[in-house]
Formats: structure tokens, C-alpha cells, sequence
């Protein structure tokens, strides 16, 4: 497994990092952790949830992730660079969820809580929360580092212009600044390298995409028709989203024509679409899903060894009209 420095950071992390957003739901815990087991093996000591995790059960399943996590982690936390979430609903109250003070100091701590730890490496707000002043968000960001309950902190679905503001913000204020950004990117979706990547990029700031293979659309193993059950794409409102996302007959056309261009090159469809992704110098370590551990394999074979440049042209040429679609989705 290649490593890279997370952004202009001095700490170094595993070339992939391992998301865990259906763990509990789509995966119970038995198999949640056979495909942590899986991951490890494969060299990935960088791993990613959220308060809110697993998306798609509800108000029932909120943290349920962080604890199947914390479970797994017993005993060997100091081996693994751990990355959390807050923003989201939580709870009932309307405090339970935003940017706010009070609640990004409580989500951390009931964070901890979960994964049986005293610290989270990477502390993220997962979307931006426009009732909260942003000096609000960035001052609590701050204290969370300085009472050592996080190392470094990053948002999570910002677009470039708040980013830049709060880089600037916490420059002028002293407070830890933003350490990493996590969008979404992929090959059927690269709106974010008009200004957000490029942004990333001058600013040194680490990129952790989500959504690599587009949900398994980048698999090839999906047809057109109902999306089949027990898939991501029917978990509860978050099969939703997924599926206007990412369920086109546009995106399908395009799967077909990748599949071609993958055959040609003698690789899987997943494992081309994750070297595509890492092949884009502001990213530092793409997240990566998976709901068996028979299914990592294909994930972990991109970071063996760099795309070829001739064929990353050929994909970027391939895929650059659809750009132009995805700023009306």
C-alpha cells in the first residue's frame, strides 16, 4: 500500500482510506468487521465514519457505526488513523444537530464515546450549516483541537467559496485551520475541478473524495430498471440520493463505454475508476466502500501502481462533456 502526507500536514496515511457509512445497516457487525479485517490486511490504516452513520436507518441506527468501529479498534487504536463527523441530526432536540458551539462540543465528546477513544485524528464538519456564523463553527473547531480531542480538522461537502473563507478566517484568528476537504468525485461526476480541487491544491490542503465508484455504478455491476434491494441505492432516503446522484440513463451509457475502455487496459472497471481518482494530484487518499470483503480487492489494486498517463487522457477526454452536465444535478 503506497502513503501519502495528508495535505501540507506532517502526518502520513495510507494511500486509500476505508469508508464505513453502511456499517450497521447494510452490514451488520460480524461482516462490518471482516471488511475492516480485509482492509487492514490490505494495507489501509486510514478509516472514515460519522456521527450519523449508517445513512439511510434513522433516528435508531445514529451512532451505530461510530460503535461498531470503536468495537474493532480495541486494542490496537494507536495503529490506525481514525476520521469522524458532526453536523447532522442527531438527536431530538434542535440543538442536535449544525455547526453551532454547543453542538459540535457535545457531538465530539459522544463521539469518543463510541469509538472508545480519547482523541480522533481528523475531526470534520460534515456539510455547512448556514444558521451558524461561520467564526462560531471555526472557534469550536478550534477547541476541539486544543483539548486535544483532535489533531486535525476538515469540512465535508463545502463548496470552494466557504472554504476559502474559512481558511482565511482562521488564519486571521489564530485558530487550527481547515486540514482536509471531502467531496465527492468520481469519474461520472468532476464538477469540483473547476474551483474546489485546484483551490485544495494551492492551499496544500488533503482531499479525501468520497464516492470513488459513484455508489458501485463504477463497478459495472448495475443494470437500468429498479435499482435491486439491499444495494446503496435503496437504503431509505439515502437510496434516494443516491439515486438521483447517480441512477441516469446518462450515467449508464457512460458506465458502458468505460467498461470498454477498462477491458481494453487489461483492468476491472472499479479499479481503473479508483486510479482515475488518485491520479489527480490534489487528492491525498480516496474513500473507499465496500459491503464484503470480497469486494476491496479491486479497490486496493489501484493504489499498487500509477494510472498510465495515455490512458488517464483518454478517460479525461472520455469523460469531460458529461462536466459540462453535472453543475444541473
Amino acid at each position: 500500500m503506497q502513503r501519502t502526507q495528508l495535505g501540507r500536514t506532517g502526518l502520513s496515511v495510507s494511500r486509500l482510506c476505508l469508508g464505513t457509512m453502511t456499517f450497521g445497516l447494510q452490514c451488520e457487525e460480524p461482516l462490518s468487521h471482516q471488511i475492516l479485517d480485509r482492509a487492514a490486511e490490505g494495507g489501509i490504516d486510514f478509516l472514515d465514519t460519522a456521527d450519523v452513520y449508517p445513512l439511510g436507518g434513522g433516528a435508531n441506527t445514529v451512532g451505530r457505526t461510530e460503535e461498531i468501529v470503536g468495537d474493532w479498534l480495541a486494542g490496537k487504536r494507536h495503529d490506525y488513523v481514525l476520521a469522524t463527523k458532526c453536523v447532522g441530526r442527531t438527536g431530538r432536540k434542535p440543538w442536535d444537530q449544525g455547526m453551532s458551539r454547543k453542538h459540535i462540543l457535545d457531538a465530539i465528546d459522544a463521539s469518543l464515546r463510541r469509538l472508545k477513544t480519547d482523541y480522533v485524528d481528523l475531526y470534520q464538519l460534515h456539510s455547512y450549516d448556514p444558521t451558524t456564523p461561520l467564526d462560531e463553527a471555526l472557534e469550536a473547531l478550534d477547541c476541539v483541537v486544543e483539548s486535544g480531542k483532535a489533531r486535525y480538522v476538515g469540512v465535508s461537502n463545502w463548496p470552494a467559496y466557504k472554504v476559502a473563507r474559512a481558511i482565511g478566517r482562521a488564519e486571521l484568528k489564530g485558530w487550527a485551520g481547515i486540514t482536509t476537504l471531502q467531496p465527492r468525485y468520481n469519474l461520472l461526476f468532476r464538477t469540483f475541478e473547476r474551483d474546489l480541487l485546484p483551490l485544495a491544491h494551492e492551499e496544500g490542503i488533503g482531499v479525501i473524495p468520497y464516492n470513488p465508484l459513484a455508489g458501485g455504478m463504477l463497478t459495472g455491476k448495475h443494470r437500468p430498471g429498479a435499482p435491486p434491494q439491499g444495494t446503496r441505492f435503496t437504503l431509505g432516503t439515502a437510496g434516494a440520493r443516491y439515486q438521483e446522484r447517480y441512477w441516469h440513463e446518462r450515467e449508464f451509457a457512460a458506465v458502458e463505454a468505460l467498461k470498454g475502455v477498462a477491458a481494453e487496459a487489461g483492468m476491472s472497471l472499479a479499479t481503473m475508476a479508483v486510479s482515475w481518482v488518485l491520479a489527480n494530484p490534489a487528492i491525498s487518499a480516496p474513500i473507499v466502500g465496500a459491503s464484503r470483503p470480497d469486494q476491496l480487492p479491486e479497490s486496493l489494486a489501484a493504489a499498487d501502481k500509477p494510472l498510465p498517463p495515455d490512458l488517464k487522457a483518454k478517460l479525461d477526454e472520455l469523460t469531460h462533456e458529461w462536466r459540462a452536465l453535472d453543475a444541473e444535478r
